[in-house]
């Protein structure tokens, strides 16, 4: 199974399987000298980890990060990155895969059970080994490195919106989205989605969200055109995260809906430099940073393990039923918030080094 790395300068591989012993990633390309310690990347995992409220997955995962390589202690005593690669994992402590037997040569609508077999002629029904979202956590692991590389630039992420349910901008608070279990900017849309979430979750099904993540003190001048656009780079990282159906950038497809006078977004000059009176981009602008605002938003889809029996079929062919048992997430997008932000950071890490490589 191949490509389980992404980036170039700042690269990430990571490893496991969701009812495996572990789960892990090894950084790659992370510059010398850079303070890290466990707490940092701890720090990130738990606001991902399971079990924290009624409203996620109830599987017990401490998500306790152990660094294997890649740091030691400097003169001052302070640990830091060596500038080699950077190996870390993360204890599975809390499988059950017992819950998955009985639907083990059964398709999960929704899931990657059909498209594992029919690619590699084996899957993992334990909980769907690689293609579980349980692998994301090495992701975050790996984002709370790549915040060290750019510590100018501000990562934060938000939950947007939960089914057809979305929050009111006009009600925005940072602080608001650490207080409630949703990651959600909009006290008064929290309140409504515990009543909202919990119908949902009783009756054993799922729903869909948006994320939205957005990046704060970025540069002019990362990316490059034609095949290393930053707004590329960011779909392609966005889109690898699990359940994710839909990538935009800026206004996205509301851009389709602008006439030409709307959409482009005006310049005028200040005793700072040139100022947008607009972010229509986005942030970005033939694939390179306009030095504004990062904007970017991904749908999640509804959890395909539901508790309502499916029509499907098993591995012979034999058409049937399933009803998929255990603990999951009735709107995985909620843990998707600090899994999108990594993403980010890893890619801004990533063209970051990218573009020290090539103008210095």
């Amino acid at each position: 199974m191949s490509f389980n790395t992404f980036g170039h300068m700042f690269r990430v591989t990571t490893f496991g399987e969701s009812h495996g012993v572990a789960i892990g990633c090894v950084v790659d390309g992370c510059p010398p000298r850079i303070p890290l310690t466990v707490e940092e990347i701890q720090n990130d995992l738990d606001r991902r980890r399971p079990g924290q409220s009624r409203f996620t997955t109830q599987r017990q995962e401490a998500d306790q990060v152990k660094i294997l390589s890649g740091v030691m202690t400097n003169d001052s005593g302070q640990q830091v990155t060596t500038g080699a690669p950077i190996a870390l994992v993360i204890e599975n402590t809390d499988q059950r895969s017992k819950d998955y037997s009985e639907i083990k040569d059964k398709f999960r609508p929704g899931h990657a059970d059909f498209t594992y077999e029919a690619k590699y002629s084996i899957r993992d029904y334990r909980g769907g080994g690689r293609s579980s979202a349980r692998e994301t956590a090495a992701r975050v692991a790996a984002g709370a490195i790549a915040r060290k590389i750019i510590p100018d630039v501000s990562v934060r992420g938000a939950l947007v919106q939960m089914g057809p349910h979305k929050i009111d901008r006009a009600n925005w608070d940072w602080d608001e989205v650490g207080r409630n279990p949703f990651f959600c900017p909009d006290k008064v849309k929290a309140a409504f989605f515990e009543g909202y979430l919990d119908d949902i979750r009783k009756r054993g099904s799922s729903i869909g969200a948006v994320v939205e993540v957005i990046a704060e003190g970025v540069p002019a001048g990362l990316g490059a055109p034609i095949y290393g656009k930053l707004d590329g780079d960011l779909a392609s990282a966005l889109m690898s995260i699990n359940a994710v159906k839909g990538v935009e950038i800026g206004a996205g497809f509301g851009a389709a809906e602008l006439h030409g006078e709307e959409n482009a977004d005006e310049i005028r000059m200040s005793n700072n430099g040139p100022v947008f009176l607009s972010n229509h981009a986005g942030g970005i602008l033939g694939g390179i940073s306009t030095g504004q605002t990062v904007v970017a938003r991904f749908a999640v889809k509804p959890t395909s393990s539901i508790l309502t029996p499916r029509r499907t079929i098993d591995k012979n062919g034999a058409e049937t039923d399933i009803m998929t048992k255990g603990r999951h997430d009735p709107c995985v997008g909620i843990r998707a918030v600090p899994v999108g932000e990594a993403m980010m950071a890893c890619v801004f890490a990533d063209h970051v080094l990218r573009h020290r490589g090539q103008v210095g």
